[in-house]
């Protein structure tokens, strides 16, 4: 796009462009999960409208609209990616992709990566040939991500990387990982960190996938056993690894926090959900009516607090540590959204696969919510020292 246009003029040549090239399939933003496009090498697309659409989509830039051309990414301003996320909702049309590399390696890469990184690992994420997985949290190294034991021993042109990661969102499915590696095991513990990023089909890589009580189950162990990591493979400095973890994070919880703006995902609004759920009478509990309407204008909130701090990000200011707050705001909204569709579906919400879907599932998993990405306590406690100043 022409970033010389007026707003007027893109939203226009933006909105011929959707109405033409949107399959009328994905005009459906309150799809399930079970609807996501996620990509990768060996993602099998679950009709041909889908792969229309990703396809269409990356050929524009649309997939990660703010990208830079070079990238990938369709190079827009800050303004014009406004109007692209309310034309798409304007025609409730599906995100094209979804991709822990679009929400969280992207952004470390633009921000840390060489030219040559940039050009070799962006432009695949972006067309969504490569689905990346977080190997962050270990078994004794969760709230306290600092304290990572999988090593890193330098072999001169590669890394010998042995360890465990743990709660590795779909890293069955995963073609690639970025993880944090201990190179020097001698420095404080955030100081000998490492940014790796790890193939998954090399030799040396294996996973296992964890059981929820949800039915759904997303997470994995990972294990290390003498896999190579050629040493181009580093993002940012050796042993600096914690800076581009801290900032990869605060997008992570960015990430998270927009999921209080939805239903799994969805545009739609709560109160037109739960009226389709509870008949023609609508929203005849008073109770109901008043705790929807509370969550919607907390979306609300959420939604101009979020512009907020991406318009302060692209002065070059960040959110920073403000990011945790976003993080425990959204999960609460979401699991606050999930408990009312339960109370609105009465018993018939309580069945896994009835008329109202796996609602049941889906409550149950909010809970994690609250343990990805930083548990809630952890979360309360950076924005009462670190944004707020209050004692220890």
């Amino acid at each position: 796009m022409d970033t010389g246009q007026t707003a007027e003029e893109f939203r226009a040549e933006l909105r011929a462009w959707l109405e033409e090239n949107c399959p009328q399939e994905m005009r459906d933003s309150g799809a399930g999960e079970e609807d996501i496009c996620w990509g990768g090498k060996n993602w099998e697309f679950t009709s041909e409208a889908q792969k229309q659409w990703l396809e269409r989509c990356a050929a524009k830039g649309y997939t990660v609209p703010t990208w830079p051309r070079d990238y990938g990414g369709a190079g827009l301003t800050r303004e014009q990616e406004k109007i692209f996320h309310e034309e798409m909702d304007r025609i409730n049309a599906r995100s094209p992709l979804q991709s822990f590399g679009i929400w969280m390696l992207g952004p470390a890469l633009l921000h840390f990566g060489s030219h040559e990184q940039k050009l070799h690992y962006l432009p695949p994420i972006a067309r969504g040939e490569i689905r990346w997985c977080q190997g962050y949290s270990e078994p004794g190294a969760g709230s306290d991500l600092a304290n990572v034991q999988t090593k890193g021993e330098d072999k001169g042109d590669h890394w010998l990387v042995n360890g465990q990661k743990i709660w590795t969102s779909y890293a069955d499915q995963a073609d690639w990982i970025f993880a944090l590696v201990r190179t020097d095991r001698e420095a404080p513990k955030h100081k000998g960190i490492s940014f790796l990023l790890i193939d998954m089909e090399q030799d040396g890589v294996e996973t296992r996938p964890i059981r929820m009580i949800s039915g759904i189950s997303p997470f994995c162990e990972t294990f290390f056993d003498d896999a190579k990591v050629p040493k181009e493979q580093i993002v940012g400095e050796e042993n600096r690894g914690w800076d581009v973890a801290k900032y990869l994070l605060t997008h992570e919880r960015e990430m998270i926090s927009g999921g209080g703006q939805g239903l799994s995902g969805g545009g739609r609004a709560l109160g037109a959900v739960l009226a389709e759920t509870m008949g023609d009478d609508g929203l005849t509990d008073a109770t109901l009516r008043a705790d929807a309407m509370r969550c919607e204008v907390d979306a609300l909130a959420i939604g101009l607090t979020l512009e907020r701090y991406k318009d302060q990000s692209e002065a070059g200011q960040g959110a920073g540590d403000a990011s945790a707050m976003l993080k425990y705001m959204g999960t609460e909204l979401n699991k606050q959204r999930h408990e009312l569709l339960m109370a609105a579906g009465g018993s018939d919400a309580l069945e896994w696969d009835g008329p109202q879907g796996n609602r049941a599932g889906n409550w149950l998993r909010t809970k994690a919510n609250s343990i990805e990405g930083g548990t809630s306590e952890v979360m309360l406690s950076i924005v009462s020292r670190r944004v707020l100043g209050l004692p220890g």
